[in-house]
């Protein structure tokens, strides 16, 4: 389920150390009255424009929720059943999912929760939405069924916080009058995952998802590899699985997914209309790789698995030919289990690596991803070699990062790779939020909710990049490495609520993007994180109810 049902699972989460949120969820659900209203569009991201007026729109007993699809009526049902489940548990109202028309007797076409796809709504793109609320009805249009879902998650955050509740609340339910039309900023909006420092279950991640989905990211990047374990099972390379993943940071016992379990997860992204990008990271940040097959170490001597955090001292053996036979094999082998674009190859901090071999060895692996029917990915450091053909680069470079790094980044822009920004010093969610935070690292420095908000995306490319032609910005990633992040409860401190305003920064258009605004249209969303059964850092930069 996308709501409440989902969300408060428990999934084997402990407590953060020095979180002291007191009984914020009782004392902000003692503040929220039945009656509130929320203003239309003042969500998370912002809206594309909003005209607000007229009669709210109250969902009650008798509300249907009509879909209008035409030929695709069946997409957009099924998009008309996640709202429902989303609605029902908090109003306890039955809300069926009907065609429209007919209906029960005595309803007319307008009445009630319509979905529509209309083929001919261009001007919505491929995720756009039109969002219509009225005293009779609140209807959704859309292109396409991504705009649909999209528009779901604004339609739940004009209802009170409560609707996230996974038990009957207090009415009544209204939706405030006026029209939204949206469309993304950028086509790439993206959070990754590290669980390969620490390993997170399905049902983690799928907790995840959920998450992402209500801030309308479509990008899951899966880190499933590096020095302190492989997430994923390889049935050419066993070893990977069952002896790299074997451990984790500190020692713990570590784990994988099976090929069934990653394509549930890809399934499961899917459905909540996001794209999985998975990593395998090389040459560097391959220990649990090197410890599990003796033959990819250039001396034929395995090392032992590493529980540690450092970097920078692993490497595949560039020269032997079978370094190239297992690349084959893990590729072939993940793209077959991933219907998204991309297949992110890593390439950072490959420090035992000269740049001679480092060019060497990505001119052999990059055709490889190709042959196999996808899109090479790769962090920033790729430009240090020659990207293919529709690279996509992920810069997560610093304000201090080196200008011939920087040039070597831009001069691939021109050349036609594309860029996504992740700088650390402002959206790696596993940074400190301040000296006393008790999760985290701080080898980027600290980085607080308006310092991961209040940057622009494209002044960046024009500051720190210059030379790289805005054409070249695919949009925004959020990392989350797990280096000391272990379960639910700690992905969810670090990640809210920081995330939400990168997924902003990746939505909303430049021209809505101003921090005292934003920061009251955060502060709302935490009684709503509340009801979701989240954990979240309770910044004294936003003033929370």
């Amino acid at each position: 389920m996308l709501g409440a049902a989902l969300l408060v699972l428990a999934v084997g989460i402990s407590g953060v150390a020095a979180t002291p949120q007191g009984n914020a969820q009782g004392d902000a659900q003692g503040k929220e009255s039945p009656a509130t209203l929320v203003p239309l569009g003042q969500v998370v991201p912002a809206p594309a424009s909003v005209a607000a007026g007229g009669s709210p729109y109250e969902i009650t007993q008798r509300t249907r929720i009509r879909i209008e699809g035409g030929p695709r009526a069946r997409e957009a049902r099924a998009v008309g059943r996640q709202l429902a489940e989303i609605l029902r548990p908090a109003t306890g109202y039955p809300l069926p999912v009907l065609p429209s028309p007919p209906g029960p007797p005595g309803w007319g076409r307008k009445d009630g929760i319509r979905l529509a796809l209309d083929p001919r709504a261009n001007d919505l793109g491929a995720e756009g939405y039109r969002l219509t609320s009225s005293r009779k009805s609140v209807t959704l249009t859309a292109r396409e069924p991504a705009g649909l879902f999209h528009g779901v998650q604004t339609l739940r955050q004009q209802l009170p916080p409560r609707i996230e509740k996974d038990t009957r609340q207090r009415g009544p339910w209204k939706i405030a009058g006026g029209t939204i039309k949206d469309v993304p900023r950028f086509a790439y909006r993206g959070a990754m995952l590290d669980v390969s420092r620490h390993f997170f279950t399905v049902e983690q991640v799928k907790r995840y998802i959920d998450q992402l989905a209500l801030y309308k990211v479509n990008t899951l990047h899966l880190h499933l590899s590096d020095d302190q374990g492989w997430r994923i099972a390889i049935d050419s390379w066993p070893r990977l699985a069952t002896h790299g993943g074997s451990t984790q940071v500190g020692g713990g016992p570590g784990g994988y997914y099976t090929k069934a379990q990653y394509k549930h997860l890809v399934a499961y992204a899917a459905s909540r209309h996001l794209e999985v990008v998975p990593e395998i990271d090389m040459p560097g940040h391959t220990n649990a790789a090197l410890s599990s097959y003796a033959d990819l170490n250039c001396d034929g001597v395995a090392p032992p698995l590493y529980t540690g955090i450092e970097v920078g001292f692993s490497s595949l053996c560039v020269g032997k030919e079978i370094t190239y036979d297992f690349v084959d094999d893990v590729i072939r082998e993940i793209a077959a289990l991933t219907p998204g674009r991309y297949l992110h190859i890593g390439g950072d901090e490959a420090h035992q690596t000269t740049p001679e071999d480092y060019a060497t060895f990505m001119a052999r692996v990059q055709p490889v991803v190709a042959k196999y029917g996808k899109t090479v990915m790769g962090w920033h450091q790729l430009a240090g070699a020659t990207p293919a053909d529709g690279a996509v680069a992920q810069y997560w470079g610093l304000d201090r990062t080196s200008p011939e790094e920087r040039a070597e980044v831009a001069e691939a822009a021109r050349n036609g790779t594309g860029l996504v920004l992740s700088p650390a010093d402002r959206i790696y969610l596993d940074m400190k939020y301040d000296e006393d935070t008790e999760l985290g690292l701080g080898w980027a420095g600290f980085v607080e909710v308006r310092r991961s908000y209040d940057w622009d995306p494209a002044e960046y490319l024009a500051t720190r990049l210059p030379g790289a032609p805005a054409s070249a910005l695919k949009g925004v990633e959020a990392p989350l490495w797990s280096e000391t992040i272990e379960n639910s409860r700690h992905i969810e401190y670090m990640a809210f609520p920081r995330l939400p305003g990168v997924a902003e920064l990746g939505w909303s258009p430049a021209a809505t993007h101003d921090w005292d605004g934003y920061k009251v249209r955060l502060a709302a969303q935490g009684p709503r994180w509340e009801a979701l059964g989240m954990d979240y850092y309770r910044s004294p930069q936003v003033p929370w109810p």
